[in-house]
């Protein structure tokens, strides 16, 4: 082997070693590679998303480029727990014990597909700009940001497919983790042989505006308050709009973008839990979108506009949150982001 073949395999330790060669002491330093799998240090990018956009529950996402940041590195030695986490931008408010947070949960269960343990003193530092129960993908991000950064670290063979498999097994919303994985607008649904992920377009003229609140919605608390059973009749008007909304997104068509928004199977039970929906939602109609609807369980709301009514929407959904004494923060997506990145 070269020493060109051992780059990026091997950590290495530098020791002092003395030689004796032909009666003579030579003193210097040597370096020894440890083979160990294992690379320093390595850094994942993820974006966040939205899901659902109205009739596609649970089967539709799109990457927003609000990312996560996560640096791994192991040491030679324990701490004395499985893990160190510290926390920057949106996460510092979180006080999850660093074992039960979705990147080490991430991290351990790339580990154990792979049949390794989890080194021992793994330290993760993440930095995120992606608001925190919000609906916008944060548990996804971090469940993808987990397993990604294993993979690099330990160079495991784990593929995009197989992450996605993978975190949609632990994480639980598969709409979410595609576009994290592979970025862009996804369609996402369970098959036969397992998951099945296709690209949805989405026509150039569209963006996506969020006006962010600042009061969280738990996604467990959301799912609670969805009912067990639907009328038949409900049904089939939800796949109608389902078909709407995709073919809505790739042609910009307004009429079937404002049926596709307009959802039966969730939005009705949850817009409870975010005072101020109707208001919120009718303001941004009225200042040009096309529709407007929870991203994913909310309290976000996403609206579907023409790429020149983006600050026209963005403000209006802002005011109407003031109004009811709310604040919040807007911001636009004009494309789909992309998905995971190494470095």
């Amino acid at each position: 082997m070269t020493l060109s073949d051992t780059r990026g395999k091997y950590q290495h330790t530098t020791e002092v070693v003395v030689v004796i060669a032909r009666g003579v002491a030579l003193r210097g330093l040597f370096c020894f590679p440890n083979e160990t799998g294992m690379r320093a240090s390595v850094t994942v990018r993820v974006a966040g998303s939205t899901s659902n956009l109205g009739a596609g529950f649970d089967c539709v996402g799109v990457a927003v480029g609000r990312w996560l940041r996560v640096t791994a590195r192991a040491g030679r030695g324990s701490t004395g727990r499985p893990v160190a986490i510290e926390r920057g931008g949106t996460l510092r408010t979180l006080d999850t014990a660093p074992e039960a947070d979705l990147l080490y949960r991430g991290f351990a269960a790339a580990c154990r597909r792979a049949g390794q343990e989890v080194p021992a003193g793994l330290a993760l530092a993440a930095d995120s700009d992606i608001p925190v129960a919000r609906g916008l993908g944060s548990s996804a991000a971090a469940t993808v940001a987990g397993a990604a950064v294993a993979a690099a670290l330990l160079e495991l063979k784990l593929d995009p497919a197989g992450l996605a498999e993978l975190c949609s097994e632990l994480e639980g919303h598969p709409d979410n983790v595609a576009p994290a994985v592979f970025g862009g607008a996804n369609l996402v649904l369970r098959g036969l042989d397992g998951l099945i992920v296709t690209p949805l377009p989405i026509h150039q003229s569209l963006a996506l505006v969020f006006a962010v609140p600042d009061f969280t919605v738990e996604t467990k608390r959301a799912r609670a308050a969805l009912p067990a059973t639907l009328p038949h009749a409900d049904a089939v008007r939800a796949a109608a709009k389902s078909a709407a909304l995709v073919h809505g997104l790739a042609h910009a068509d307004p009429r079937l973008l404002a049926t596709g928004l307009d959802d039966v199977l969730h939005v009705p039970y949850r817009r409870a839990l975010v005072p101020g929906y109707d208001e919120v939602t009718s303001a941004a109609r009225q200042a040009g979108a096309y529709g407007a609807t929870l991203s994913g369980s909310g309290p976000t709301i996403v609206a579907v506009v023409g790429a020149d009514g983006v600050g026209a929407v963005g403000d209006a959904m802002v005011r109407a949150w003031e109004a009811r004494g709310i604040g919040a923060q807007s911001f636009h997506a004009a494309r789909p982001a992309g998905g995971f990145e190494t470095d």
